[in-house]
């Protein structure tokens, strides 16, 4: 076995281990993500002129950055304005990779191929984030490429603010859309598909968007405008639901939308909130009616205020999705870009993220945090990371696995040969036994009656499978404890039987 790989091994354990104790218990299962934002080049790359081994170095910086928070998810935006982060048959490459629409990389390499291997190498899931409705993010359109739907479909285009969008209410836009989807899921091992919330834009004043003809010819009678917007948005949320588990049920589909699904001004059922947007009434979209029918695994509602911000409450606006959630993964969406950072006077306490934080782990139903963005704590940030290191993030976590798959484990546990030698224990797993396996995971205790897989203490390593079936791990940095027991992941996320190895 290479030398760096066991060297990985041995950061991976060593990284999973603190004296520090948390204020309130670190749950198994927590999704710990962050969004990594490409679109004018927020997070990453830093520039679209820069060269390869730059982008590549930056992107690694990081994985290694949020690895080291023991955080276990990357939301990369793939797709920012019509363009793509890998070679497509539907859309140009884009200008915030390489600096120039449409221009491949060079020297050539597939970027989300390589993203995808790294995040994974680090125990990471890569959620593959694309951005299905904004066509061109400014009114430079002479820069887009001949193969940009702008130009090879201007009959798709609708013209809002400053910005063009694809018109949600055409068939052929939404099945392009949905092409879209399935080609990254054929293609890529993406642990999920995600939106954000860009679906109808946002309200702009004095504007109007110009859909009159669209619904004209393709609502139903009697529907109004507003109901066939949304009903516009659910086709392409259903139907990209069923491609993804056609093609691999086991990736997710996630969706973050705005914040606030109604105030209770408009609608009783609402946030006590005075949002001067909504999702529902202002971008279209009801995540309330995507949960209950199942079309997606998770949903992220960005709840960016702070814990008592009068008109918007976190608080507030967590509580009342922790019970409007149904049948899906509820993660809350976090804002460290607004710390000191913020008119809002409270983003200026280095406790306010962590007090959001616990908020989430005592509120029913809501099991993980994502935040926006990646750059956000990577700079004059060290006082609140501290606090995250110390009582939030101290113990490795694994991602929720969907609550629309059932176990495929069922009661098994996989046959796994074992051998001590060298101050090395190496395991080997049986080609049978291999299929779908991504990871094995490692805990350890002094005696069996110690040895509770529900703890997170007693989780030390997450292993990333090799496909030869053969890993090893140090156990230097756990001398005493005497116990060791072996689980694997598979692609669904879920979680073995152990296996229990007694140490000499």
């Amino acid at each position: 076995m290479p030398k760096n790989f066991i060297a990985i091994l041995l950061a991976l354990a060593l990284t999973s281990c603190s004296v520090f104790k948390p204020s309130i218990p670190t749950p198994k299962h927590e999704f710990r993500g962050v969004w990594i934002a490409t679109v004018v080049n927020i997070d990453w790359p830093k520039s679209g002129i820069d060269d390869i081994e730059k982008q590549k170095l930056d992107y690694l910086k990081i994985l290694d950055f949020y690895k080291d928070l023991n955080f276990n998810a990357v939301i990369v935006q793939i797709r920012a304005a019509g363009d793509a982060f890998y070679p497509s048959q539907y859309s140009p490459w884009s200008r915030f990779l390489t600096g120039n629409e449409g221009t491949a990389p060079e020297p050539y390499y597939d970027p989300l191929h390589w993203m995808i291997q790294e995040a994974h190498a680090r125990g990471m899931e890569f959620h593959a984030w694309l951005n299905p409705y904004r066509a061109t993010f400014d009114e430079k359109l002479e820069i887009l490429s001949k193969d940009h739907d702008y130009n090879l479909h201007p009959d798709w285009m609708l013209k809002y603010g400053k910005k063009y969008y694809y018109n949600p209410g055409l068939p052929e836009v939404q099945q392009h859309l949905t092409n879209i989807m399935g080609e990254v899921v054929a293609n890529y091992d993406v642990d999920a598909v995600h939106f954000d919330d860009y679906f109808y834009p946002y309200k702009i004043t004095d504007e109007t968007f110009e859909d009159t003809e669209t619904y004209s010819k393709y609502a139903q009678p009697q529907q109004s405008m507003e109901d066939w917007r949304r009903s516009n948005i659910d086709s392409l949320v259903k139907n990209v639901h069923k491609t993804i588990k056609n093609i691999k049920p086991w990736v997710q589909f996630g969706i973050s939308p705005f914040g606030v699904w109604k105030n209770n001004s408009t609608d009783p059922r609402g946030s006590d909130t005075k949002a001067g947007q909504t999702t529902y009434e202002d971008l279209y979209a009801d995540p309330l009616l995507w949960m209950k029918m199942g079309w997606i695994d998770y949903l992220v509602p960005q709840v960016y205020w702070s814990m008592d911000l009068p008109v918007a409450s976190h608080k507030k606006i967590v509580d009342w999705w922790s019970k409007n959630s149904i049948n899906t993964n509820l993660y809350i969406g976090n804002g460290p870009y607004k710390i000191r950072n913020n008119s809002d006077k409270a983003w200026d306490r280095k406790k306010e993220l962590p007090n959001q934080l616990s908020f989430a782990r005592e509120t029913n139903n809501v099991i993980g945090n994502v935040f926006f963005s990646a750059k956000s704590l990577m700079s004059n940030k060290e006082d609140v990371l501290k606090i995250l290191k110390k009582k939030y993030y101290q113990n490795i976590a694994l991602p929720p696995t969907s609550p629309l798959q059932k176990n495929a484990f069922q009661s098994e546990s996989i046959e796994t040969q074992f051998q001590e030698k060298d101050g090395l224990l190496h395991f080997s797993i049986p080609s049978i036994e291999r299929q779908n396996l991504r990871y094995a995971l490692v805990y350890v205790a002094k005696k069996e009656s110690k040895l509770n897989l529900e703890n997170s203490d007693k989780l030390v390593a997450k292993i990333p499978l090799p496909e030869s079936g053969n890993f090893s791990f140090d156990r230097s940095g756990f001398k005493g404890r005497k116990l060791l027991a072996l689980t694997f992941i598979n692609n669904f996320g879920q979680e073995s039987r152990p296996k229990i190895i007694s140490l000499n």
